[in-house]
């Protein structure tokens, strides 16, 4: 009997880049995050505080959806793929470097940008955007509680969190124009996978 040597069966067109745990903390602070901005828009901008009115509802909304903030994150620390993630984020390789000297340059090629899961860029805005969250959920308590603070800190409070939360806007509008640009990356975080060309262009180093 004559035995046939088997083919090997072709890697499949997509791999699993997020588990529904991930997209899920992704989601919920994105829309608390937006909350917040728009909340903080309308008390901020003459024009449209004119247009909302209701200030102190507005006001209330956007305390609770700050406190609530970090509540994702921390609830999707039972996911061990989330935690995962995280130590990803956390680690800076020399990969990692050679990626930013080409977006430096704006070398976009494929081969000049190596990257695991997560490349440089994301890794530096995860790690700011989460330092940030924590400083504007600091000076906001201040603001909120202000019989605990002396006034000197409520002052430098108000103004860090004021300037923070604008620089916050136009950071979080450079990246939702990058992801914007990228349907892949966006089909990722919505359905869980990408392509494996996706994949391998964007992220050659990552072994999923």
């Amino acid at each position: 009997m004559s035995l046939r040597a088997e083919t090997p069966a072709p890697p499949s067109a997509e791999v699993r880049r997020f588990t529904r745990a991930q997209r899920w903390v992704h989601r919920t602070t994105a829309a608390l995050m937006g909350v917040c901005v728009v909340t903080a828009a309308c008390l901020y901008i003459p024009q449209l505080a004119e247009l909302v009115g209701r200030r102190e509802l507005v006001v209330r909304v956007h305390e609770c959806a700050g406190i609530a903030l970090p509540v994702p994150v921390l609830a999707g620390l039972v996911s061990r793929a989330f935690r995962a993630d995280l130590r990803f984020l956390n680690r800076f390789g020399p990969h990692d470097r050679v990626w930013l000297r080409a977006a430096l340059r704006r070398d976009r090629r494929p081969s000049s940008r190596p990257a695991g899961k997560f490349n440089a860029g994301q890794k530096i805005y995860a790690a700011w955007i989460a330092g940030a969250t924590l400083v504007m959920l600091g000076t906001g308590l201040m603001m909120w509680f202000t019989h605990l603070t002396p006034l000197m800190w409520r002052t430098s409070a108000t103004f860090v969190h004021d300037w923070l939360a604008l620089t916050i806007g136009v950071v979080l509008a450079g990246h939702v124009g990058m992801a914007l640009a990228d349907p892949e990356a966006r089909r990722g975080l919505r359905t869980g996978s990408v392509s494996r060309e996706w994949a391998d262009n964007e992220h050659p180093l990552w072994r999923p």
